[in-house]
Order: structure tokens, then C-alpha cells, then sequence
């Protein structure tokens, strides 16, 4: 279960990053449609696998931690229903025999807004299950006399590359104008096309990560300061 629950989550990913580059990524707009579609579809595959949080959401105590992921979990809802109801309103082909008149305008807005504000979230959330790795693997301070030093050093390469990664994505949230998409400054997309398709994926796979790490330490504060040790729902 939990490889399939992984693949979901990386395609959904794969596919989140995609879709951010409207359908300047494709020679038509249909190609934009259908993957969009298989990522509703990925939704739901995603929440009946984690259909555990769904039945517990009204049970037991909230700590600080619990309700910083049930804030993130429910906004990536709230983003994934806008999402979904503009997206079919803005269809010039899979959703036609709909026949919906009007609401364009709302809907393009809706979309961009919308859209932005997932990937965001999306990265939030990303980050607050990637620490479930990171607590049981590389963080171990038990090495004996001999090791210690060396496993220490060898800890720290992979922090200055996060670091690194995350400097290069607050350069990238900010030369890609995301945070104006974020408060409708920006109302119309702008893809850069001189930066090219390559530049365009690191530069929002980077957007992640900075979030996903913001996030990440985030939650681990607040698991210190309430005494949660393990991720008890998703």
C-alpha cells in the first residue's frame, strides 16, 4: 500500500508541475485538459488511500501540529474543488457536451488563482510527510567514537545542498512572479519562454522544495513544543 499511495503522490506531483505551464507546454490546449483530468482522477485514488484522515478528522485532540495539517489538507480541498469547477467551464473540449454559457472571466480568474495557491499548499503538505523519512533515516547520533565525526560530515553535504536548493527556489518564486499570482497582482498567465521548458521545471520543482523544507521544520517545532513523535494522520 504504501508504494502505491508513493507513485500516486510522485505522479500527482510530476503532474502538478506540468500543469503549472498552462498549455504553453503543448502545441494544444487538450493535451492541458486530459492531464488535468488524471490528476482529479489521481485525487481520488490519493484520498480514498488516506481515507483514515478523512474518518479521524473530527476525532480525538488537536494539538498545534494537527491543526497545521488540517488547515494545509483542507485548503488543498477547498483549491482542488475551484480547480476542478473552473477548469470544466473553461473546457474547450472534454466538458463541451456540458454546453455551460457564461462565467468565463470568474472561471479564468478562479483558475489561475486557484491553481497557484494548490501548488503551494501542495508543497506544504509534501513537506510535512517527507518528514517522515527524514526522522528515521540520516539523523542518527548514536555512531560510536570512531564514526561519530565522519557520519556528522558526511550529514552536513546534504544540508548545504538544501540550502542551496532553497536559496535558487526564493529566487525562483520570486523571478517566476508566483506571489503575485498568489494575490491576483498578476491576472494573466506570463510563461518565459527565454528561460525555456528546462528552466521552467527546476525552477518550480525548487518552489517545492523551499516550501516542502519550510513546512518540514515547521512541523518539527511544533512536534517538540507538543510532544507529538510520530505522524498520526495524514
Amino acid at each position: 500500500m504504501n508504494k502505491i499511495s508513493r507513485s500516486v503522490d510522485i505522479t500527482m506531483t510530476i503532474l502538478s508541475i506540468i500543469l503549472m505551464g498552462g498549455n504553453y507546454l503543448f502545441p494544444k490546449d487538450i493535451m492541458h485538459e486530459i492531464l488535468g483530468v488524471a490528476l482529479f482522477v489521481l485525487w481520488g485514488i490519493h484520498i480514498a488511500l488516506n481515507r483514515r484522515w478523512c474518518v479521524t478528522i473530527f476525532r480525538g485532540k488537536y494539538n498545534p501540529y494537527r491543526v497545521m495539517q488540517t488547515v494545509i489538507n483542507c485548503c488543498i480541498l477547498l483549491c482542488t474543488i475551484f480547480l476542478m469547477i473552473s477548469g470544466i467551464i473553461l473546457s474547450n473540449h472534454i466538458f463541451t457536451f456540458l454546453n455551460i454559457q457564461g462565467g468565463l472571466g470568474f472561471a479564468r480568474i478562479a483558475h489561475l488563482l486557484a491553481s497557484h495557491w494548490y501548488y503551494l499548499l501542495m508543497s506544504l503538505h509534501i513537506g510535512l510527510h517527507v518528514g517522515m523519512i527524514f526522522g528515521n533515516k540520516g539523523t542518527s547520533t548514536s555512531a560510536g567514537p570512531s564514526t561519530g565525526s565522519g557520519t556528522r560530515r558526511t550529514a552536513i553535504i546534504p544540508r548545504i545542498l538544501l540550502a542551496l536548493v532553497c536559496a535558487y527556489g526564493i529566487y525562483a518564486f520570486s523571478i517566476r512572479g508566483v506571489w503575485k499570482y498568489l494575490i491576483l497582482q498578476q491576472q494573466f498567465f506570463f510563461f518565459d519562454l527565454e528561460r525555456g521548458y528546462i528552466f521552467f521545471a527546476l525552477d518550480y520543482l525548487s518552489i517545492i522544495i523551499l516550501f516542502a523544507t519550510i513546512s518540514h521544520f515547521l512541523a518539527k517545532i511544533l512536534k517538540n513544543i507538543t510532544g507529538v513523535n510520530t505522524y498520526d494522520f495524514r
